[in-house]
């Protein structure tokens, strides 16, 4: 699978702009704020439908525009497919697949997976776990449609049961409660179980890619951590029964579960250096790249945003050299330093093509 084409009109500091990409190594290199970011955005709106950074649409849209629009043509496999993401203040946002618009946008999640590694992933080691289920959620939502469906029952659900727990009781509160936690254990032990087979099998090929980028210098895990390890869901909820009802919210369930990451045993976010968190997590995301290959049939497009931040020069091109092989397809790089790239890129047979980035203007150069 790759990108051919990429047509943007106001979208974020880029008014207009028409690029053809090769199907190897697409590099685009600029200063700082010029607009590299936003256009690796852009190809993640394509195939999620939402930015990567945490804005909202509106936030996406051009200062004094009233929408955008992203359109994309793509190769996948033996078929072309061309999407459009558009939104225009006021009236929402829409999605189309070869001109007819999705009823509902979770039915174009998982048709073009792309891998970002970007500076953002820092909050995976250094904020809470909702960061770090949200990681899963997203790798899951685009391998698994059932799960998506489980997570958003289990939300609503729980949802509920908060609310319920906040009302003053009523006669029929326990009735309604035990409704609530039978569904409430059949969407959790589901989502539960497909998280745990994920992290499992991820955990080998992480620790794959780290050695390789490491020279195989320390040693690094993840596992799955969750209540429901040890014990029932249903065990869970009867024995938080009481706190529940003081606190006024669900204490237990998988929406407090979290990954664990060790470097050597320790906690990788007390005992790693800068270099060796952003190497466990490019190998993170490696592996996510090649659990969504094996499981789709075909290699999701590479977002390589400001990867040369916080690594020396042997990891970026061991990194480099990883990913110019044929286990991975169409990459888009990003970097502020065209002489750090030329060097890097230099010796390597892969196809590229080279970007300029200028205030939100795009040249293609070679």
């Amino acid at each position: 699978m790759y990108l051919q084409r990429l047509s943007l009109i106001h979208f974020k500091n880029i008014r207009e702009a028409d690029l053809a990409f090769c199907g190897k190594l697409n590099c685009l290199v600029g200063d700082n704020g010029t607009g590299k970011t936003n256009l690796i955005d852009a190809i993640h709106y394509l195939s999620l439908c939402k930015s990567a950074f945490n804005l909202t649409d509106g936030q996406s849209v051009n200062h004094g525009a009233d929408f955008f629009t992203i359109e994309g043509k793509f190769t996948l496999g033996q078929s072309r497919e061309e999407i459009t993401c558009a939104f225009k203040k006021g009236g929402g946002k829409i999605v189309r697949r070869n001109g007819k618009e999705y009823e509902k946008l979770s039915e174009h999640i998982g048709l073009l997976p792309v891998v970002l590694v970007s500076p953002s992933d820092t909050s995976l080691i250094h904020e809470s776990g909702e960061d770090r289920r949200k990681f899963l959620n997203t790798l899951l939502s685009q391998l698994d449609r059932e799960y998506l469906h489980a997570l958003i029952r289990y939300n609503r659900i729980l949802a509920e049961r908060n609310k319920l727990l906040k009302q003053l009781w009523s006669g029929n509160f326990e009735e309604i409660l035990e409704v609530l936690d039978r569904q409430l254990i059949e969407a959790g032990e589901r989502v539960y179980a497909k998280r745990r087979e994920l992290v499992e099998k991820l955990a080998p090929i992480v620790e794959k890619y780290y050695a390789v980028l490491s020279d195989d210098r320390e040693q690094v895990q993840i596992a799955y951590k969750s209540e429901l390890n040890e014990t029932p869901f249903e065990e869970l909820l009867r024995g938080a029964y009481e706190k529940d009802r003081i606190l006024q919210h669900t204490t237990v369930g998988i929406h407090r579960d979290d990954i664990r990451m060790t470097i050597g045993g320790y906690p990788l976010r007390k005992y790693g250096s800068q270099g060796e968190q952003k190497s466990f997590l490019v190998a993170l995301k490696l592996a996510q790249f090649e659990v969504i290959a094996d499981h789709s049939g075909y290699k999701p497009i590479l977002l390589l945003d400001d990867i040369f931040d916080k690594l020396d020069m042997e990891r970026v091109r061991r990194l480099i050299r990883l990913v110019s092989d044929d286990r991975f397809g169409q990459i888009f790089i990003t970097d502020s330093n065209k002489v750090r790239l030329d060097s890097i890129l230099q010796g390597l047979d892969p196809e590229f093509r080279l970007f300029t980035v200028e205030d939100g203007v795009l040249s293609s150069v070679q």
